[in-house]
């Protein structure tokens, strides 16, 4: 039973022409093989014209009483209406606040029960939800502040090693003498409130509970009317987008993208109101608040969150002690999970499936989480922030070595396709841009019209900068970024096949392929390789490994043994820094 009954297509009527009734048969396409590397897939199911208010109401009537969150080491769980009730109250604290429909509303934090109450609650205020990488500093908040004009910033004081109200402080200094909701910053001159989701208030800042009881009865009317004009195709939230160089790109997402693109998570897995899942990956990414989040909230799902950032050993412990049947991660997280001394005692009686995406997703790990994590439904996705994220996703019914050998086929109503370097699309199994159009695909950056021209093309297809290819019955891979792949003396290198092959090695635990300059070559394969435990394995065992097993081209001439990889806060490896330490060890520079 799903948490929110989605519409079905109407039976066809008599009159349909034999012509609809084989399109919509080969559009199904249960025997017809791509020629070319052009793709779609229909669906049972229509696209879904609701906001996420609406959807998050639905779900709070049919399921009251399900346990909507869990915050596993912060001790903290909520039902479906407990949850409603804190979200009512902040969002009419919102509209207290002086903030209107499209106003910008920043959330800087980690997993914690205070920034889901405060995206639901910036939902039904129809305020645009800002989500702020807990790792900037201070020149990358100034810029993400004044990007997109935030007029109030939720925000824990302080995580680890990282102060965040000293930050703040840094670009604000006028906060230490500020009343709450009055400051008047000159170098941020929209944001007028600050609100520290955990602890007491602190100068010019309110507290959570404090913040709770600004809103009256008259600012909780203007929220149950706002529910009527607040349209799915309104934007909802902006995300930051890490590019390589310049400065982050704000990618606005609508009511529509989410929605849909949670409704489709939550197809392919089978979500139901009795699954409960782990959900290590941060909310501040679109993995965390779209594919995990929003998946549980239009199915009644629960919702459990391991710890603040992720921790191996708290994610296995969720998994247990909460009977999680889901769990989401990056392969890196996987990793840690696999060889981490605890896993070998740890009951995964309740799994069945789950999500590992974010970066190429090695074959025997993802082997290894279906058979020791007992995942034999574990899927891959693949996807991007500026699509909602995702694209696309492998079914729980695929053959394992499909299944771990690509990302599978699009979601449903999105169109794919593979293209040349002059815009052409390509044969099947040819390498390629990826591109898309579709629900999935954002409206643009904030504030920036060149960059969307440059990501969205005139005819709408948003071009991904990867490296894919589609097999003919729509299956896609993932060979490498356009700026990763590897020019060697005229041969490409896709750094995920030799990372594949690699990962064979049974001394290998994890490894990172990237390109060096080479005066003689153009570029040369270097590989970044993390041992197993007790691992004597040396740069020559390697090297004979590869040999006679891959193209001598392809066989890494530097390898680098290291214990740990440069990562960032969402579990992804830094290329770009593994490149730029070995361009210095080798005197590139």
């Amino acid at each position: 039973m799903i948490g929110i009954k989605l519409q079905r297509l109407t039976p066809f009527s008599r009159q349909v022409s034999q012509f609809t009734k084989k399109y919509l048969h080969l559009n199904h396409r249960s025997n017809s093989k791509l020629v070319e590397s052009y793709d779609h897939v229909v669906s049972e199911h229509k696209l879904i014209g609701k906001t996420i208010g609406q959807v998050f109401i639905e779900t709070v009537e049919k399921f009251p009483d399900h346990e909507a969150v869990v915050f596993h080491r912060d001790k903290k769980r909520m039902t479906f209406a407990q949850l409603d009730e804190k979200v009512n109250k902040l969002a009419a604290s919102i509209i207290g606040l002086g903030l209107q429909k499209g106003d910008r509303v920043g959330i800087w934090g980690q997993n914690h029960l205070e920034w889901m109450i405060t995206f639901l609650a910036s939902v039904k205020a129809g305020t645009i939800l800002v989500n702020v990488n807990p790792a900037y500093q201070s020149n990358e908040l100034e810029y993400a502040l004044n990007k997109v004009g935030m007029k109030a910033l939720f925000m824990t004081p302080e995580f680890k090693t990282s102060n965040y109200y000293d930050i703040l402080q840094n670009v604000t200094p006028e906060i230490l003498h500020s009343h709450p909701g009055e400051l008047k910053s000159k170098k941020i001159p929209t944001l007028e409130s600050v609100i520290l989701t955990d602890g007491p208030a602190m100068s010019g800042a309110f507290s959570f509970e404090d913040a709770l009881a600004i809103g009256g009865k008259e600012e909780k009317l203007k929220v149950e009317q706002l529910q009527k004009s607040i349209q799915f195709d309104d934007p909802v939230n902006i995300q930051f987008t890490s590019g390589t160089t310049g400065n982050p790109k704000g990618a606005t997402l609508t009511h529509h993208n989410l929605v849909n693109n949670a409704a489709a998570i939550a197809f392919g897995l089978d979500f139901t109101p009795v699954d409960r899942v782990c959900i290590p990956v941060p909310l501040y990414h679109c993995f965390g608040m779209v594919l995990g989040s929003m998946a549980c909230l239009m199915t009644g799902a629960a919702q459990v969150f391991p710890q603040r950032g992720f921790n191996a050993e708290a994610t296995l412990d969720a998994i247990q002690t909460e009977s999680c049947t889901a769990i989401y991660g990056t392969p890196a997280m996987f990793i840690d999970m696999l060889n981490h001394p605890s896993f070998p005692n740890i009951n995964f009686g309740s799994m069945r499936t789950g999500i590992m995406a974010g970066s190429p997703c090695p074959i025997e790990i993802m082997k290894k989480v279906i058979s020791d994590m007992n995942c034999p439904e574990m899927t891959i996705a693949y996807g991007l922030t500026e699509t909602s994220p995702a694209t696309n996703l492998t079914s729980r019914d695929t053959p394992v070595e499909l299944r771990v050998s690509s990302i599978g086929r699009v979601i449903p109503h999105v169109e794919t396709k593979i293209i040349d370097e002059e815009g052409h699309i390509v044969p099947v199994n040819t390498s390629g841009e990826l591109c898309f159009r579709g629900h999935c695909v954002f409206p643009g950056y904030w504030d920036d019209v060149i960059k969307t021209k440059e990501a969205i093309d005139e005819n709408g297809w948003f071009h991904s900068g990867d490296l894919g290819q589609i097999d003919e019955n729509g299956y896609c891979k993932v060979v490498g970024r356009l700026k990763d792949m590897i020019i060697r003396g005229g041969e490409n290198i896709y750094p995920t096949e030799v990372e594949n092959f690699l990962h064979n090695h049974p001394d290998i635990e994890d490894v990172q392929i990237v390109g060096i300059p080479d005066e003689r070559f153009g570029e040369e394969c270097c590989a970044w390789i993390k041992l197993k435990r007790g691992s004597e394995t040396t740069e020559e065992d390697i090297k004979q490994f590869c040999k006679g097993q891959i193209s001598h081209y392809k066989i890494p001439r530097y390898i680098e043994f290291v214990d740990e990889y440069p990562m960032t806060v969402t579990g992804k490896i830094k290329k770009n820094e593994i490149r730029q330490q070995m361009k210095v060890k080798m005197g590139l520079e």
